[in-house]
């Protein structure tokens, strides 16, 4: 049987740690023409994966900056409850749905599904109210809990209390502050009362009074609390 010829044991070391050796080994590399095409190649595709990344950021910024200032109307028709205009336009500026279709990806089109689902919400649309507000992705800790909660009330709305409940948690629990949290529970709360659920209803109102004791909504948790554990005694 012939024997496999067997390297060095240190020639790997040798790599590593002589730099002679290392150099020499990237020219008898280099002067390879086969694996200069390859490098070369692949350095290409490189290239172009960053030219094309920055020009899609160059196209998204740009773009959202056109979308800000195309639905800056829509948000005047919103404030002003003329709400079919702040949807669908007035025919010469944009409502929140052609901000979506025209500049999907920007933060603007984001936006704008926050808005949308919120007009829905007021049209009583609840399908739609839930669906373009669950559209909606924000790291603003204000933001992103209101549209829970927002969602918590499209499905209330619609009797339907296990979501519902679902979303005045995910509002609860997304960034506590001592502005809106409570607000979120006491929601959270109801929602479990209509769920005949008053032990999971009254938890709620119980961390009000543990995490936001300075809230306006304080003495409120107190009196429901009673309420419902009498509720439960009978």
């Amino acid at each position: 049987m012939a024997k496999t010829k067997q390297k060095p044991a240190n020639e790997g070391l040798d790599v590593m740690e002589n730099p002679d050796v290392l150099v020499s080994k990237a020219e008898e590399f280099f002067n390879n023409k086969r694996n200069q095409n390859i490098v070369f190649g692949i350095g290409g595709v490189i290239a172009l994966i960053i030219a094309a990344l920055a020009f899609y950021r160059y196209q998204v910024t740009s773009n959202n900056a056109e979308a800000q200032l195309e639905m800056f109307q829509a948000v005047y028709y919103f404030e002003a409850d003329s709400l079919g205009k702040a949807l669908n336009g007035d025919g010469n500026n944009y409502g929140f749905l052609d901000i979506i279709d025209l500049y999907g990806g920007t933060e603007a089109a984001n936006l704008a599904s926050f808005y949308a689902g919120s007009t829905y919400l007021l049209l009583s649309d609840y399908d739609n109210a839930v669906r373009y507000l669950t559209d909606f992705s924000s790291n603003d800790y204000l933001v992103q809990a209101r549209a829970y909660s927002l969602i918590g009330d499209a499905y209330m709305e619609q009797d339907d209390f296990s979501n519902a409940a679902s979303f005045y948690g995910k509002a609860v629990d997304y960034k506590p502050n001592k502005e809106f949290t409570p607000i979120y529970l006491k929601k959270l709360a109801i929602a479990f009362e209509e769920q005949g659920d008053l032990e999971k209803a009254a938890a709620a109102y119980q961390r009000i009074i543990d995490d936001f004791f300075s809230s306006n909504l304080t003495q409120e948790a107190y009196k429901q609390k009673s309420r419902l554990e009498g509720l439960s005694v009978e």
